[in-house]
């Protein structure tokens, strides 16, 4: 009984100690201290293992290297840009876009994304199209490829693309392939054996020390980019996998939003990529100009910002960017996300613009694939019915899309979810996009969408079972560490 009760005042120390370093010693909101705090004194044992797994802060420090010299490459550059915005001299392709100047001139401020209006833009919203075009733009390299992911899949996709950049870096094209350690956490070292044979590099991002375990559940690299010769990049939600080209038994068609970028936008990418992979490597990759082609003028008009965010930051720079469209819109306001965890200042964006006679429509997955998070979305679905959102849940297969569009003029297409995990603890990407004839693409395919969607009236949902409520009740209160 003795031993017993030495190990129950030791967890009750350790939950204290928890207790005090999530309240006084990291800087946390409210409302994720109190789940925290629920977690560890409701079920000490577990919510000691989820606090190491979930809990823990990045280190700054290490975060850093993501800046340094490249910043101060195009500071000259960003600051001549800031002149330009601030005397109202910036030019642009679509004369509609100078309502937004405002709007590039923050993410310039916040993210260093420098507004460049020669690109021309590919959309996709089917795997199999997406992915024929990259292995095409891959078996036209000349010179590198950088490729960067979430997960990878070990499948005939994942093997077919590998077998495609081993045959490149044969030929003597630079091949590096960044993935996450968490979401390809089902990779063997054999997946990747045929690349590195042929000389190209395939490496972790925040691998664990410890084989086979890794507890950094957080601050995972969730971009999807590949750049080819820095003359072409791909940018959206399509990660590596069969899934993603619809032969999954349980998702089925596979929804989703990619973009292919040809312009100075690929260049953005690019260094993204490239102090990326100086974080996750010691083999570092100098900013040669290699790397960064001249530009040749473009017949592309298109105008464009390519937004990251991340832990590293003490901006949350595509939720504020959302936020900023929300806004600006005067006639509707279109999103697609899988999940949809907000904060108060996104939650309250998006009521005022309702209540105000804007036509906002969100469109969600009707099929689950995280249990908590399905549910911790749903609960949040009561306060944007009772405010006019129209509700849509996608029901022909699974939607993966992440999109915003104001006005059909603007538009956003990239890795972030609308949930704090996407704003606030990983890596993410995002191109914005200034221009009216893309936005009405974008604009269309969401009304294509509309057509596969059920819309959730207030009846429907208030009708919902009541062991349905409870489980949203319990997701929405672990939300903020969702």
């Amino acid at each position: 009984m003795a031993i017993f009760q030495n190990v129950y005042s030791l967890i009750t120390l350790l939950n204290v100690l928890l207790a005090i370093t999530v309240i006084f010693m990291e800087r946390r909101s409210a409302s994720t201290t109190w789940a925290w705090l629920m977690i560890l004194f409701f079920i000490p044992i577990f919510g000691f293992i989820l606090y190491l797994i979930l809990g823990q802060k990045i280190r700054k420090r290490k975060l850093s290297k993501l800046l340094g010299d490249s910043q101060r490459i195009i500071e000259d550059t960003i600051e001549r840009q800031r002149l330009l915005l601030q005397e109202g001299h910036l030019p642009f392709t679509d004369p509609e876009m100078v309502k937004y100047q405002d709007m590039i001139y923050m993410n310039l401020q916040t993210s260093y994304a420098l507004y460049t209006s020669d690109n021309d833009v590919d959309i996709f919203t089917d795997g199999n199209r997406k992915f024929d075009a990259l292995l095409q733009d891959i078996e036209s390299a000349v010179h590198h490829i950088h490729l960067e992911y979430y997960i990878v899949r070990d499948d005939e996709l994942g093997r077919r693309l590998v077998k495609a950049l081993a045959a490149k870096a044969r030929q003597g094209v630079e091949v590096r392939f960044l993935y996450d350690h968490i979401g390809s956490s089902n990779l063997t070292r054999r997946f990747f054996k045929e690349l590195r044979a042929a000389g190209g590099r395939a490496i972790a991002f925040f691998p664990s020390r410890i084989p086979y375990l890794n507890l950094k559940i957080n601050y995972r690299n969730h971009r999807k980019l590949v750049i080819v010769d820095g003359k072409i990049g791909y940018i959206g939600g399509f990660n590596i996998g069969d899934e993603y080209l619809g032969l999954s038994k349980h998702f089925g068609k596979w929804r989703d939003t990619h973009l292919r970028v040809t312009g100075s936008a690929a260049l953005q990418m690019q260094a993204q990529f490239l102090m990326d992979w100086n974080l996750a490597t010691s083999d570092k990759i100098d900013l040669l100009e290699l790397y960064f082609p001249e530009q040749h003028p473009l017949p592309g008009r298109i105008g464009m910002q390519v937004v990251a965010s991340g832990p590293d930051s003490e901006y949350q720079q595509i939720k504020d960017a959302y936020i900023k469209m929300i806004y600006s819109a005067k006639k509707t306001i279109c999103m697609q996300t899988p999940y949809f965890i907000p904060d108060e200042s996104l939650m309250t964006a998006l009521k005022i613009a309702a209540v105000s006679g804007i036509d906002v429509r969100i469109m969600l997955p009707k099929k689950r694939d995280h249990f908590f998070v399905y549910w911790a979305t749903h609960s949040y679905l009561e306060d944007l019915l009772n405010s006019g959102v129209h509700c849509y849940m996608y029901e022909e297969g699974f939607l993966h899309a992440k999109m915003l569009i104001i006005d059909s003029k603007i538009a956003s297409v990239g890795t972030a979810n609308l949930d704090i995990r996407s704003f606030k603890l990983n890596f993410e990407m995002n191109a914005f996009i200034y221009d009216t004839g893309t936005a009405e693409e974008l604009h269309r395919l969401f009304e294509e969408d509309m057509r596969s969607s059920m819309l959730l009236t207030k009846e429907i949902y208030e009708a919902r079972p009541l062991f349905n409520r409870f489980k949203e009740s319990i997701s929405r209160l672990l939300s903020p560490i969702l």
